[in-house]
């Protein structure tokens, strides 16, 4: 496996600039995730990666070695692609050993290391199966035992999942979870669901507009956001934020309030401020406890959808300003479209911006 450093990489095509000046260290066994919106550049940085996208700026190392020149089959790198990108006439088994055979491995050498890939995957008894005998996470197997076959120094995968239902998919995650693992691998994936960057991620790298926002690890990007874009990306439902004005301050904390909000006073946290600084205020959906009508110190407003999914109950407040909010509460709590409700927080888990 393998360490990868990335310094000061960019990448234009022409005169517009796609990717500006990215540093990433990636450790040898980390999973790590470039999650974004789409066209924030994650994909066209993990193609520069793979050797498909030229390297405008800056330097690519793969253990150490400057691979910038170097041709995708020499960086040692396997990708696993949006679409299977299997073939229809061949086997499981030919589709996996497929780049061995191009690369002339003899025969019995093949043999072995398409049958310990179909091992790690559970796919033995599909490997003389065709394509179209498949189910679209079988599909996947076969893209993702043809990389592994080949004993890369690194994975690479891009949006791997996107094709699958919701159900299959967390499957999936399950799997290429226990593969890395499994294998100790160095991956990298590329994804636009936070949720898949939660739940499989050593290290989450945020991307926006073709820079860096945050790196950290998925809990520390959580709890700790670099700027309000990272929290309101991260979490699901999103981050609620609720524009207050500072009321009064001393040494270690602030007071803010708005028309939707009661007087709270909040850790200071060094923060500088004067009176009538305008603060926004984040707020978890998950970290807001609602009371029907209408009691001091809390947000005040009004139920505009109340969707129960089981474990949980999913509110849209509708605020005094016209602005709204959404609280994650407990499934026993009941709330009507048109009740009041007020709701509270704690202080020590609100977010400053």
């Amino acid at each position: 496996m393998a360490d990868l450093q990335l310094k000061s990489i960019k990448k234009s095509y022409g005169s517009t600039q796609v990717i500006n000046g990215v540093d990433i260290d990636i450790k040898d066994g980390e999973f790590v995730v470039f999650v974004g919106p789409s066209g924030c550049g994650k994909s066209t940085l993990l193609r520069m990666i793979a050797g498909l996208e030229d390297i405008t700026g800056g330097e690519l190392t793969i253990d150490g070695d400057v691979v910038n020149n170097l041709q995708p089959k020499e960086r040692g790198i396997a990708m696993v692609f949006q679409s299977y990108a299997i073939f229809p006439h061949m086997t499981v088994r030919e589709n996996v050993g497929f780049g061995l055979t191009v690369s002339g491995v003899p025969k019995s050498e093949k043999v072995r290391r398409v049958n310990e890939a179909a091992q790690v995957l559970q796919m033995e008894h599909l490997l003389e199966r065709r394509p179209s005998q498949l189910s679209g996470g079988q599909r996947q197997r076969v893209a993702i035992g043809r990389a592994i076959v080949r004993d890369p120094k690194v994975f690479l995968f891009d949006e791997p999942l996107s094709n699958l239902d919701a159900a299959l998919r967390m499957d999936m995650r399950m799997e290429i979870s226990k593969l890395h693992k499994k294998l100790g691998a160095t991956m990298i994936y590329v994804t636009h669901d936070q949720v898949e960057a939660m739940t499989l991620a050593d290290k989450i790298v945020v991307l926006k507009d073709g820079e860096v926002q945050q790196i950290g690890s998925p809990m520390e990007l959580f709890h700790n956001p670099a700027n309000r874009f990272v929290a309101g990306f991260l979490g699901s439902p999103s981050m609620n934020f609720v524009s207050t004005e500072v009321i009064s301050y001393d040494d270690t904390s602030i007071t803010v309030g708005s028309e939707v909000l009661d007087a709270v006073t909040l850790p200071r946290n060094g923060r500088d401020v004067v009176v009538g600084d305008t603060l926004e205020l984040g707020i978890r959906p998950q970290y807001l406890e609602p009371h029907h009508g209408d009691v001091k110190g809390a947000l005040h407003g009004s139920v505009s959808l109340s969707e129960r999914l089981g474990t949980e109950t999913v509110l849209d407040v509708a605020l005094l300003d016209g602005n709204k909010v959404i609280a994650s509460i407990s499934q026993d709590q009941q709330f009507e479209v048109g009740d009041k409700i007020s709701l509270y927080f704690d202080v020590n888990r609100v977010h400053i911006f």
